[in-house]
């Protein structure tokens, strides 16, 4: 694939076309959905970024680059799934396969493996990577109901909301696992907090 041109000014009527050529309009809710993957690769990249600072000095840092390029990768995949239209079918077409689901459960098993079981609802916070990974889970879940919405409409590939589904989770032990890795403070929902 080459990109030579970044504007191209066909969608300033407010539609766009779907690989294969096939226009819609950008608010359908296929280009929600593989627009709001697009965000969570964004929000990653931006986790990514700050993580750069400890990768060299701290292990856990090192292991969470390798997870979050992986995940970054497969994201594409996915968002390149939800712009082909149904029963379209492309040479090269990427995947997302039951092995990738399989995948982030054996990180979210081994990570959790170094943390203790929580005591009360987290709020969303800690470090700065921590943080951005709260954010990646929040987003993985809007993109996962994207999809839930989409699949009433059209057809879905088989894996892909599983796949989202296990990375939110992935995101939310990531979290803690970094914070714990790298001495952030966890913050617990304080059920006494005044003014309830």
């Amino acid at each position: 694939m080459r990109i030579s041109k970044v504007y191209t000014k066909t969608g300033d009527g407010g539609r766009t076309r779907l690989a294969g050529g096939q226009e819609v309009a950008k608010n359908a809710i296929r280009v929600e959905a593989y627009g709001t993957v697009d965000e969570l690769n964004s929000i990653i990249g931006l986790a990514r970024v700050f993580n750069q600072d400890l990768v060299k000095r701290d292990e856990a840092s090192a292991k969470l680059e390798g997870f979050l390029k992986w995940i970054q990768n497969k994201l594409f995949d996915v968002g390149g799934l939800l712009a082909t239209p149904p029963g379209q079918v492309f040479t090269n077409m990427p995947t997302v396969t039951e092995k990738d689901v399989e995948q982030l459960e054996r990180w979210i098993d081994q990570c959790q493996e170094d943390l203790a079981p929580l005591k009360e609802f987290l709020l969303p916070g800690g470090g700065k990577v921590s943080g951005f990974l709260h954010q990646a889970r929040t987003v993985s879940r809007r993109a996962e109901r994207m999809c839930v919405t989409l699949i009433h409409e059209e057809s879905v590939p088989e894996h892909i909301i599983p796949f989202l589904n296990r990375l939110s989770d992935a995101f939310f032990v990531f979290a803690r696992w970094i914070g714990h890795h790298t001495g952030e403070p966890e913050f617990l929902w304080d059920r006494s907090v005044p003014g309830k």
